[in-house]
């Protein structure tokens, strides 16, 4: 049991980081079966791009800088792959007409100016989110908790969501049991309580909110989920979180 706990949490660094982690040989754990340890994938993202945080801070180059390095350490560990499905999204349901257009052009590696558009915003505003709070005892805790629940509430939609496609990573992740998906849910949300159980609250449920929106624009567009939809899931469910716990914090320091 242990072993294979020890697998599927080194199949979610290989996913969803671009840490060395080694490679699997004796256990070959399902993917959907790793979703538990995705929101620790989010711990670990979060450690190093709080440290770029708390650095350029202290050297004095103030909030906005900071918030950028931190937002920028995150995409670099995580390989951009929530932004890049952030992208695809955008430039397959802005631009396609048909399911199988809007697919196309989500598969497409080209960025389009829809995709452009959705990135600039979303560093935009993960960013001046950030910067609003200046504080890095406030600023850190949140940081590492919203990543961690943004990505413990994946399970949860891939479980919900069917494939929209019969190939492709959302395929091959949709297998989710209902006690992977609550685990994931639970470590999220624990990483949310550092910054105080009523914000930690509130953020959880901008969390889900986002993730239900999202969803429901997916199963509209393409009729269920892609690897695309996921990323564009952690992204802007990430965002929403960061969005009341702001509103939160700032109004109490």
């Amino acid at each position: 049991m242990v072993h294979r706990r020890l697998a599927e949490l080194k199949l979610a660094f290989m996913l969803f980081t671009r840490f060395p982690v080694g490679r699997l040989k004796d256990v070959i754990p399902d993917v959907g079966a790793s979703g538990w340890a995705w929101p620790l994938t989010g711990f670990a993202v979060a450690v190093p791009a709080s440290l770029v945080y708390l650095l350029l801070y202290t050297a004095g180059l103030g909030a906005q800088v900071s918030a950028l390095g931190l937002v920028a350490t995150l995409a670099l560990c995580s390989g951009a792959m929530h932004e890049d499905g952030l992208a695809d999204m955008a430039d397959g349901f802005g631009g396609g007409r048909s399911k199988d257009q809007k697919l196309d052009i989500m598969r497409d590696s080209r960025i389009g100016s829809y995709g452009v558009l959705a990135l600039i915003f979303a560093v935009a505003i993960h960013a001046s989110l950030i910067a609003r709070l200046q504080d890095p005892s406030l600023v850190i805790p949140a940081a590492i908790g919203l990543s961690m629940a943004s990505r413990g509430c994946l399970p949860f939609w891939l479980r919900w969501m069917p494939p929209a496609r019969q190939d492709g990573l959302g395929q091959t992740v949709s297998i989710v049991s209902k006690g992977t998906a609550l685990a994931a849910i639970a470590i999220g949300f624990a990483g949310l309580l550092a910054v105080g159980l009523l914000p930690a609250i509130v953020g959880f449920c901008a969390v889900m909110a986002c993730g239900a929106a999202v969803s429901g624009l997916a199963m509209k567009q393409i009729g269920g989920q892609t690897g695309d939809v996921m990323g564009s899931i952690q992204k802007l469910s990430e965002i929403a979180g960061w969005t009341v716990i702001t509103l939160l914090m700032a109004s109490t320091s």
